[in-house]
């Protein structure tokens, strides 16, 4: 048996697609766009990168967009008015500050400024509080991505068996959450696994839907898989460079022999993470729609 490949790239082109017609619809019937800034300190390359996508992706759809680089000599105090200015700007619905901040920053203290109902990211505590209780407003861009991709791949999750492996905040207790809720595309069974858990494969080996945020290369290796699963491998880790250059990545599952025992999994790259941008952008566009509600306008 060979795996389906579940490739995030055609989903998110579909999606992206979709938010086209929907951001011309708002500017055709209400004269808005959606308004992102990304908000950047330092000059980190693979940061830069991630910045130079997200407004790329916002452009694209055309929206209003906003690049603010910062030098990392910033205070916590210029950073905070800087978040302060674009909380109170009507023109911005999407506050995005990039991470890694540099280490003279609290970064809680950074996320935590930014208006909830601008909070595109879902890492402000009010938004993660909504997330469990069932009623968010915006949902983690790689975690949503994950639920899209499944959900438009056909693969039903009512009752499934799901194994999360990985606890972060971004990826592994978010989606566990999102998979556990009374609501379509959720309804799911939900264990999440970590550095301390006991006997690993015993569990990743009882799962219809195997979720892989380890940060680890290669960590899941076919016979810890569950044959017939579907495979979310949501890491991307660099092991090398080609002679030319070019990195090489691999994801947290062994993909050469998973994809013998899957019955669906996504590649590295072009799995998760064309994903995570898209939902960024349908998480600021919807950030738009709350603002023009607040004011009486939608």
């Amino acid at each position: 048996m060979t795996a389906r490949l579940l490739r995030g790239a055609d989903v998110a082109k579909e999606i992206r697609e979709e938010l086209k017609l929907e951001v011309a619809r708002l500017r055709e019937i209400h004269g808005v766009v959606p308004g992102l800034v990304t908000v950047l300190v330092g000059s980190n390359p693979a940061s830069e990168s991630y910045v130079r996508a997200k407004q790329q992706a916002a452009h694209d759809l055309g929206f209003y967009s906003v690049q603010d680089t910062q030098p990392d000599s910033i205070t916590d105090e210029q950073l905070l008015a800087l978040i302060d200015k674009y909380n109170r700007d009507d023109r911005i619905h999407g506050i995005l500050v990039q991470l890694p901040l540099p280490r003279q920053i609290n970064e809680a203290r950074v996320l935590y400024a930014v208006d909830p109902k601008k909070d595109v990211d879902a890492f402000h505590p009010v938004n993660v509080g909504k997330l469990v209780i069932g009623n968010a407003d915006y949902l983690p861009c790689t975690p949503a991505g994950i639920q899209e991709l499944i959900v438009r791949s056909g693969v039903d999750t009512a009752g499934a068996e799901v194994v999360v492996i990985g606890r972060s905040n971004i990826v592994g207790k978010p989606i566990a959450n999102m998979l556990l809720q009374k609501a379509k595309g959720a309804n799911a069974t939900v264990t999440v696994c970590h550095t301390k858990t006991r006997d690993m494969a015993a569990h990743s080996r009882r799962a219809d839907i195997l979720i892989v945020a380890a940060g680890t290369p290669e960590y899941v290796r076919g016979h810890m898989i569950k044959p017939g699963a579907v495979v979310i491998d949501v890491g991307v880790n660099e092991v090398g460079r080609t002679p030319e250059g070019k990195r090489i990545l691999k994801g947290d599952v062994a993909f050469d022999e998973a994809i013998e025992v899957a019955g669906a999994i996504t590649p590295v790259p072009g799995g998760v993470g064309p994903m995570t941008i898209t939902m960024l952008m349908k998480n600021t566009v919807r950030a738009c729609k709350v603002h023009m509600a607040a004011t009486g306008n939608l």
